[in-house]
């Protein structure tokens, strides 16, 4: 079943080349022009063009959100039903998989603020990027007012609000119900919603193609305002982010040893080369092959991997609910957004399921659907993930191997509960 979907997925799911390099380049050129017109006389003039070409280029961002999603995750939901129904040995797996990413959205929720107590942003920093988020964010919304909102009076309106937690939950149902009609019915539903999410991220390519342009607009107006400091925000970002992937990361070596009853040096030892193949590539479905050799290393069975691993390539991101979460929270503290224990859990919902629409995307563009929505859902404004985006390359390589290394603990604990 999973290599089917997998099959189907690169079948329908157009490739999207990102400028990664680009994108991260035109951030440094930014930052230098923004600090060589600081208290210039051609700083005016400048801003004047670059300012609104970045908030042309987020609203570019912005408007692809909602579709994305949603056909994102109808096609993801359906993709897990249809996997349950495979076997019990699926069912087990998908709970696996359920419980690695709950727990480590419950992590983020828990140590991302620590992490901001135990090291703030600097002051400076944080206007330098907050700055880019303007506007009241509003009251903090009550226990009653986020009951009361899940079920919205008009699902078009939630949709034009960008009223995320009652549009997840609206299309969560809708993808629940169509696995529950005929085969024709069900097969219609689900090629539509896969054709909308295959053509929007077409969309959000061209957007992100031009992400060079926009991103060393707004990079040159943060650097022309606040001078080295956004340098220091993006460095403390990248390395706070980046500590919430490294705990899920170790927290795959622990699973290796206290689920799977493996050797930690001997699991070590084999999941090397598909570690290397992730940082080398970012790219989970690369790593593949090398996963396969690190389970036969491990003496993992053959059917065992070659079940478990595809349906955790389609499925299964590991990292995402955790650094997904982790970034939104970051940005929350740039924006100056309260967040409640009711806005936390439903970043943690938002971030899970949002984790099923991640299939087979480019590290770049799962960065916006992953994290859009969650900002949206808790009232973070989602401007800073446009300058955010643009040092992704680096976090997402602690994301790749992170997902590589719980792929193969997952599976080898999957193989040891099947020969029980």
């Amino acid at each position: 079943m999973s290599r089917v979907a997998e099959e189907k997925n690169a079948a329908t799911m157009p490739d999207i080349r990102v400028p990664a390099r680009a994108t991260f380049a035109a951030l440094v050129a930014g930052l230098i022009a923004g600090l060589m017109i600081a208290g210039s006389g051609a700083e005016a003039p400048v801003l004047a063009i670059a300012g609104p070409v970045g908030a042309l280029w987020l609203r570019a961002l912005q408007m692809t959100i909602v579709p994305l999603v949603v056909g994102l995750l109808f096609t993801g939901i359906v993709q897990t039903v249809a996997a349950a129904q495979a076997g019990a040995m699926a069912r087990r797996t998908l709970g696996l998989f359920a419980a690695v990413l709950g727990g480590g959205a419950v992590l983020a929720a828990l140590l991302m603020p620590l992490l901001l107590r135990a090291l703030p942003i600097p002051q400076d920093a944080a206007a330098a990027l907050g700055a880019m988020a303007r506007g009241d964010p509003g009251p903090v919304p009550t226990l009653a007012d986020f009951v009361s909102s899940l079920v919205p009076a008009s699902i078009v309106e939630a949709a034009a609000a960008g009223a995320m937690v009652p549009l997840i939950v609206f299309t969560a149902l809708f993808a629940l119900a169509s696995t529950r009609l005929g085969d024709a019915p069900r097969g219609h539903l689900a090629l539509l919603f896969e054709s909308i999410a295959a053509a929007m991220m077409v969309v959000i390519g061209w957007v992100l193609a031009l992400a060079p342009i926009g991103v060393f607009a707004l990079a040159m107006g943060v650097a022309a305002s606040s001078g080295t400091a956004a340098i220091g925000a993006l460095i403390h970002y990248i390395v706070l982010v980046a500590s919430n992937g490294l705990v899920v990361l170790i927290a795959g070596y622990v699973l290796a040893v206290v689920a799977a009853g493996q050797n930690l040096g001997a699991f070590a030892r084999a999941v090397l080369p598909a570690q290397t193949v992730a940082f080398s590539t970012q790219s989970s479905l690369a790593s593949l092959p090398a996963m396969l050799a690190s389970c036969r290393a491990l003496g993992v069975r053959q059917s065992s991997a070659e079940f478990v691993l595809p349906l955790a390539v389609a499925l299964f991101r590991a990292t995402s609910p955790a650094m997904n979460l982790a970034v939104v929270i970051y940005a929350a503290a740039l924006t100056g957004t309260e967040l409640t224990p009711l806005t936390l859990a439903a970043g943690v919902g938002v971030a899970l399921l949002t984790t099923l629409g991640s299939v087979s995307l480019p590290g770049t563009i799962s960065f916006i659907a992953s994290t859009a929505p969650i900002a949206l859902a808790m009232g973070v404004p989602i401007a800073p993930l446009g300058l955010l985006v643009a040092v992704e390359m680096l976090p997402d390589i602690v994301r790749t191997v992170g997902n590589v290394t719980m792929d193969v603990a997952v599976t080898a604990t999957a193989d040891r509960r099947e020969t029980r």
